[in-house]
């Protein structure tokens, strides 16, 4: 009987852990897409991945993808969301005018990640095409 116990602990906290609720596929649901504008515009990315190399556990990792509004219209960024709550994006607060460059800031938290880190971030915005996935990789060293 705790034979069972111990295995059925085992699978809720693994189901619970933040590389098995990676859920690439998951999208904002209010006005997360480019279906509800009418004036598109196109983005250059100079960066779309990071490798932050090898960190300790319980470092905080930044970032700044940059990226330029190569259209007409100004590009409106709508959402940007991470596959894990560990890895926080921030989307620029305004509309990026034509020719202006923009950043999408992200923060890794690598507090109890030990190991290999391979994060990704979806941008929504009124680019066409869409924003290319962002990618953020690393290795964290554990805490002994």
């Amino acid at each position: 009987m705790k034979v069972y116990f111990s295995i059925i602990i085992s699978l809720l906290l693994l189901m619970t852990s933040c590389q098995i609720r990676e859920d690439k596929t998951a999208k904002p649901t209010s006005n997360s897409g480019k279906e509800s504008f009418k004036d598109h515009t196109t983005v250059e990315m100079m960066d779309t991945a990071y490798d932050f190399g090898t960190v300790k556990e319980g470092e905080l990792v930044t970032y700044n993808y940059k990226f330029k509004n190569t259209g007409k219209n100004p590009l409106i960024v709508t959402n940007a969301v991470a596959s894990c709550g560990c890895t926080v994006p921030e989307k620029p607060d305004h509309p990026i005018a034509p020719g202006e460059m923009g950043f999408i800031k992200v923060k890794f938290d690598s507090d109890r990640r030990p190991g290999t880190a391979h994060k990704t971030i979806t941008v929504f915005s009124n680019a066409d095409p869409e924003f290319p996935e962002l990618k953020l990789t690393g290795t964290v060293i554990g805490i002994d």
